[in-house]
């Protein structure tokens, strides 16, 4: 899917904080981050997790069903990203596993 022309999330995150780990944790391979493209994929990376998916796009939120791997384990889930008054964003992660996460980024 192509990006609405107005969405505002288009472009580089960084997750600063997450309600299930440490800042140590985010960044423990690289610095933790969230890509939103306009080409209709995300990818993010945390911890030892990298994933990524296919987006549903409006002007301040986006939607993806995501696949990656954690520590070299195949993970899959649902999030939602929205875009916060302050020019944060706030995403929402839910695992497959039955796991959620909510995590915060800035404009990188």
């Amino acid at each position: 899917m192509i990006a609405q022309v107005d969405c505002q999330l288009i472009g580089r995150w960084r997750i600063t904080k997450a309600d299930l780990w440490g800042r140590d944790y985010l960044d423990l391979v690289a610095p933790a981050y969230l890509q939103i493209g306009r080409d209709g994929w995300a990818e993010f990376a945390f911890g030892a997790l990298t994933a990524g998916g296919e987006i549903d796009y409006s002007r301040t939120t986006v939607f993806f069903r995501w696949n990656g791997f954690d520590e070299g384990d195949e993970i899959s889930g649902e999030a939602s990203v929205e875009l916060n008054d302050d020019g944060s964003i706030e995403i929402e992660l839910s695992f497959d596993n039955g796991d959620d996460a909510n995590l915060t980024a800035r404009r990188a």
